[in-house]
């Protein structure tokens, strides 16, 4: 037979709301009433179902905000992402809701709605959009919000676990300066994330130090699919003089780059130097073996999970700001030009 909290309260002679309030784990209850609810469960063997606890207490959920689908479709990160949440989760015996939206408005109302219904304890987010004012609104619910990404904004609730993508950029930027090249083109995402924008910002600010200035037919917006970037690689080599290096900011773009490169007869590095970042592990079977940045997506993940419980908890952390280093990969698709 399934018992009810109601079965309980006349069991144990007292309220239905004691009851709730000793399933709840909450103090203002005398020992004794305490007592007799405890007894009361353990006779009738009282399981509470997750839907009726959430209801009065909260549910032990965690939200993941991944981005639109039409910019995660093949990108393994957040696949990959997913994967080391959901496993976090299930130790911390927390359910997963996966929240997809059709824009920005759509994300946050979806947000304050659960927030407000009381269906997660803490969110995690996938990306940092460059347009904070996302985290402004959502910031005041005093729910604990963890980006994987930066965040530019001081808040309360906020707290992000990051790479340094702008001297990434700036230091692969620099390898190819180094080795020679000064007419290099650059395949990027679009600029709505942060993420974006620091990697765009780092490879034209060390141009720029190095009194390379940026052309504007080589600085190509390459989408967020592999096809995207062989479609924007075209628009570069289709220009008449070819550059001899290219800097692509995502694996994806690095594929396209490798795809177009074996579809148009153009040898790597002979005819162009490539450098980019990885967080994917089939960038190891290209060749030749891409020079690049690699991101380190299982630690982002752990840190991540580990910054949202410890604050679900009400635990402090040592910083809202946690930087992962990364680890810069030479290898030999870039040429020295002499």
């Amino acid at each position: 037979m399934n018992y009810t909290i109601y079965d309980i309260a006349r069991l144990a002679n007292v309220s239905k709301s004691t009851v709730s309030r000793v399933l709840n784990n909450q103090s203002n209850i005398s020992e004794t009433a305490r007592a007799r609810v405890l007894k009361a469960i353990e006779e009738l063997n009282y399981q509470p179902s997750k839907l009726a606890r959430g209801l009065s207490a909260g549910f032990d959920a965690i939200m993941v905000l991944s981005r639109a689908a039409k910019t995660t479709a093949d990108n393994p990160f957040f696949s990959e992402a997913l994967h080391l949440v959901s496993q976090r989760a299930e130790d911390e015996n927390f359910d997963v809701i996966l929240q997809t939206s059709k824009n920005s408005r759509d994300e946050l109302e979806k947000c304050i709605k659960k927030i407000n219904e009381k269906m997660v304890k803490g969110i995690l987010m996938l990306s940092s959009p460059a347009n904070e004012q996302f985290f402004k609104e959502l910031d005041q619910y005093n729910v604990p919000i963890v980006v994987i990404g930066k965040v530019e904004g001081d808040y309360q609730n906020i707290f992000s676990v990051d790479t340094d993508n702008y001297q990434d950029s700036y230091d692969l930027c620099k390898l190819l300066i180094d080795k020679g090249h000064t007419d290099i083109a650059c395949l990027h995402s679009p600029i709505y994330y942060h993420v974006s924008v620091d990697r765009l910002s780092g490879f034209q600010n060390c141009l720029r130090d190095h009194n390379i200035m940026p052309a504007t037919k080589r600085i190509i917006d390459g989408g967020y699919t592999i096809e995207s970037a062989y479609s924007a690689l075209k628009q570069i080599f289709d220009g008449g003089q070819k550059p001899t290096a290219l800097f692509a900011t995502d694996d994806l773009k690095v594929l396209g780059a490798y795809k177009f490169a074996a579809e148009h007869g153009i040898e790597i590095p002979g005819e162009i130097s490539l450098v980019g970042y990885s967080n994917s592990s089939f960038t190891t079977f290209l060749s030749p073996q891409l020079t690049r940045i690699e991101i380190p997506f299982k630690r982002l993940g752990e840190e991540a999970m580990n910054l949202l419980f410890t604050k679900i908890k009400g635990c402090e952390f040592k910083s809202k700001r946690v930087l992962i280093p990364t680890e810069k990969i030479f290898a030999s698709s870039v040429k020295e030009l002499t």
